[in-house]
């Protein structure tokens, strides 16, 4: 776990940004602000095989810029290599319009082999078949399964407001991550909705049928224990809370 922060990041924290690594390969899950740091401190940033952003908002890609220019410039690897970088339709030239309008000319992709993936399809990714759904937020967001040949599996909500898609796609998943931005519950107002309190983050795990439940994207302004104990009444099961430097075994 290398930054669960949501879009005001935790004192000392990161945002989001998950490495997920499995028969010698590694994956980086989101790349918000403060991760490339964090990667770079508790792993190795040359070793990082493919990046998977899950949409465009600044606390899931923005690092992107600083892991693509020591990428472009050769400064954490001897010889230069581009991972792979997949991320939602319309990535690409946006990726392209931001650095260039800060001065970076086309710096991510210089980076970085730039790919958009289409939420229809599944992608062969190393030795995960990865799986998406699209899930309601303030712009257009997907959550995502992970799955290994061995069947284990990673399922990951995304930011997202309640939603059925997410419990068709992690049917019976080994874990499931899924924000708790909203605290422990319950929501107030009817406002349109993008993110979710830990109370409905159980609810859709329940529905789901999770092994596990980590809850994540939550601020350090809120009380772990309480959005544990609310998450737990609805999820019926022991919940797990996100922290940077915590390592998970499935």
């Amino acid at each position: 776990m290398l930054g669960k922060s949501p879009a005001m990041p935790d004192a000392g924290g990161a945002q989001s940004g998950y490495l997920i690594t499995h028969a010698g390969f590694s994956l980086l899950l989101d790349c918000g602000s403060g991760v490339f740091a964090k990667l770079r401190a508790y792993a190795d940033p040359a070793a990082v095989d493919a990046v998977l952003i899950s949409h465009l908002h600044a606390d899931h890609m923005l690092d992107l810029v600083p892991f693509s220019f020591a990428l472009a410039n050769g400064l954490i690897a001897e010889q230069p290599r581009k991972p792979a970088l997949w991320a939602p339709r319309g990535a690409a030239a946006a990726f392209a319009s931001y650095t260039e309008a800060v001065g970076m000319e086309d710096q991510i992709n210089d980076g970085f082999s730039v790919h958009e993936y289409d939420s229809g399809r599944q992608l062969e990714l190393g030795p995960f078949a990865v799986s998406w759904r699209e899930v309601p937020h303030y712009i257009p967001a997907w959550g995502c399964d992970l799955r290994s040949a061995d069947g284990r599996r990673v399922t990951f909500g995304g930011d997202c407001g309640p939603n059925d898609a997410i419990v068709e796609l992690a049917r019976d998943t080994d874990l499931l991550m899924l924000e708790a931005t909203e605290g422990p519950g319950p929501h107030v107002g009817d406002d349109a909705r993008g993110h979710l309190t830990a109370t409905e983050a159980g609810e859709l795990a329940r529905r789901a049928g999770a092994k596990r439940l980590l809850l994540t994207h939550y601020s350090d302004l809120l009380d772990p224990e309480q959005l544990r104990s609310a998450a737990e009444r609805t999820f019926g099961g022991s919940v797990e809370m996100a922290s940077e430097q915590s390592r998970y075994v499935i």
